[in-house]
């Protein structure tokens, strides 16, 4: 079934298509543990910091158009330090795990710095060996973060 702007999806179609883009949902137990670290697993499973801040001083979406992944990354800022990180989004295990591991490093930087974190602190963070082709997924939190400090930066 060919998927147009004029096709209607149903809750079937949409809940068809969801398994179907997820890689997990088509793997057994013992495929996605040896996949990917318990750590990520974990994050995965269980996000912290998921959800909206009431009212961020940052707040900045992206979208990775090829896999699907969209990530919203929220901040608020005090005194030129992160007090508080947030993000909503949906997308494959990596991404979910690696937003919800940024927020936790994040929290306390400071914003002056030209990298608050770098791509190598968040690959290890994630504990797990990422594939080049995945390594996308992983870096889009990381990716909206920047491009919102930027902007922030930029207008404060």
């Amino acid at each position: 079934m060919r998927i147009t702007k004029y096709t209607k999806m149903t809750k079937y179609t949409k809940i068809f298509f969801r398994i179907f883009r997820n890689p997990l949902m088509r793997m057994d137990k013992s495929t996605i543990q040896s996949t990917y670290s318990e750590h990520l697993l974990d994050h995965f499973r269980n996000p912290r910091n998921y959800g909206g801040l009431a009212a961020p001083d940052v707040a900045f979406e992206e979208f990775n158009p090829l896999c699907g992944d969209r990530v919203r990354m929220e901040l608020r800022i005090r005194e030129g330090r992160i007090e508080a990180a947030r993000f909503v989004g949906d997308g494959c295990a990596i991404c979910m795990a690696a937003a919800s591991i940024l927020t936790e490093l994040i929290e306390g930087a400071g914003i002056d710095d030209e990298q608050i974190i770098s791509e190598a602190e968040l690959l290890s963070s994630l504990k797990s060996e990422i594939k080049p082709a995945r390594l996308k997924c992983a870096y889009l939190p990381l990716a909206a973060l920047r491009s919102g400090v930027k902007i922030y930066r930029a207008t404060a």
